[in-house]
């Protein structure tokens, strides 16, 4: 799918799961195309949160949306078939939880889906070179993964520029997401450092009026598109 860029994406970890079907359709009535869905085990982060159930009632509800799994999880491996069959158009692995990064990779491709890789904030942004090229996404994780609602961590920043340094060096065209702490006071710094996907969860479903924030954040990320430094 061809979107422009920067996109907007809400966390459905963020929103009311009694109206889910709700919030996603306020979301998707604004214009979101790309919905991001967070999986938690408990194990390789502090909390549980859903499983390929809910990524399938996502893509139910929202049948047109680019659906990006996000698997905060041991073991990935075992799930993507999951994941894939629950119609997920990428899935994300972290570079902490897979000791066969490549294999992995290839895995969730072989089941037709794009391919991401994270690194939590404390992970050093050049230790993902060597996967660059066989990746169709960077997230770079802008709190410690495993609740919503932290604040941002600032040093996320450079990790972002360095990112879109490697891949102007390496003349690749991976897309590169952040996942964290998003809203209307630093959006506009991380599309001038190099943002293409903002993953925003408490900011969007939190807010009084989604439809409203959406477009607020949108409004500021596409002012920041035309001023990369």
């Amino acid at each position: 799918m061809n979107f422009d860029l920067p996109v907007l994406a809400p966390s459905i970890l963020a929103a009311d799961f009694s109206k889910l079907g709700e919030e996603i359709g306020q979301c998707t009535q604004a214009g979101i195309q790309w919905i991001h869905c967070d999986i938690m085990d408990g194990h390789f982060v502090p909390n549980i949160s859903y499983g390929s159930g809910i990524v399938q009632t996502v893509r139910k509800i929202a049948p047109d949306a680019f659906l990006d799994v996000h698997l905060m999880i041991e073991n990935p491996d075992q799930y993507i078939e999951d994941f894939a069959d629950a119609g997920a158009d990428l899935i994300s692995v972290h570079y902490e939880a897979c000791p066969h990064l490549h294999r992995t990779i290839q895995n969730i491709r072989l089941h037709g889906c794009m391919t991401g890789v994270v690194i939590n904030p404390a992970t050093p942004a050049e230790l993902l070179k060597p996967i660059l090229p066989d990746a169709d996404l960077a997230l770079v994780m802008s709190v410690n993964p495993g609740f919503g609602g932290q604040s941002f961590i600032e040093g996320s920043i450079s990790k972002i520029r360095e990112l879109r340094q490697i891949r102007n060096d390496l003349n690749l065209n991976f897309l590169i997401e952040v996942d964290g702490g998003v809203g209307l006071n630093n959006i506009s710094q991380l599309v001038s450092a190099g943002t293409d996907i903002l993953v925003a969860g408490s900011s969007v479903f939190k807010a009084d009026d989604i439809p409203q924030r959406i477009n607020q954040l949108r409004k500021k990320a596409l002012a920041a598109s035309g001023n990369v430094v």
